[in-house]
């Protein structure tokens, strides 16, 4: 639901690495994600192979590297996708959103769409048992999603916006995100 931006920073509540499969099949994006996952096996080179820039959460330097490079993507026509909770969660929340990687679309007047995702289990089942979060060891956790019959996810975009300070442009994102993830909860479309 929405129209998937082709450009700018897509701002996202965090699940699942499930999401990132979601989102790469709503729009092409570039992902900012953890240094950690460019070492997992499968994934890890996945994200490698499709432009995924990493971040060492512990250190400055990357942090400023990561802005730079997120800066350049923003002149593509492919946007960049970006987590603000820094941490997938059990969905019952939205966490408050990291400001310092919203930087760069603030600075340079870059677009920011948000984007709502929400996992629907048929039985009932609460979204949670498909979320990957905490301290959840992923093989497990993937074997009980692919065991897990009739779940889909469902995805809203927003409107695109230009924000002029980052700690804004994070709290009006959180508050939308939340909203959005609201209607996804009550919304019969797909």
């Amino acid at each position: 639901m929405g129209t998937p931006p082709t450009r700018g920073l897509v701002v996202c509540n965090h699940l699942s690495y499930l999401d990132v499969l979601i989102l790469s099949a709503a729009m092409p994006c570039f992902f900012v994600a953890k240094m950690e996952i460019g070492g997992w096996p499968i994934f890890g080179k996945a994200a490698r192979n499709v432009g995924t820039i990493f971040l060492d959460r512990s250190s400055q330097d990357s942090a400023m590297s990561v802005a730079e490079q997120m800066t350049e993507r923003f002149k593509l026509p492919i946007p960049v996708l970006l987590f603000p909770e820094g941490t997938s969660t059990d969905g019952s929340q939205v966490l408050r959103f990291h400001s310092r990687l919203i930087d760069p679309a603030t600075s340079t007047g870059t677009q920011i769409t948000t984007a709502a995702i929400r996992y629907v289990i048929e039985d009932g089942t609460p979204e949670k048992e498909l979320c990957w979060f905490g301290g959840a060891s992923f093989t497990p956790h993937l074997l009980k999603v692919l065991g897990m019959a009739g779940s889909s996810a469902k995805v809203r975009f927003g409107q695109a916006r230009v924000y002029t300070d980052r700690r804004v442009a994070a709290d009006t994102t959180h508050a939308e995100i939340t909203g959005l993830r609201a209607q996804l909860l009550f919304s019969n479309d797909e």
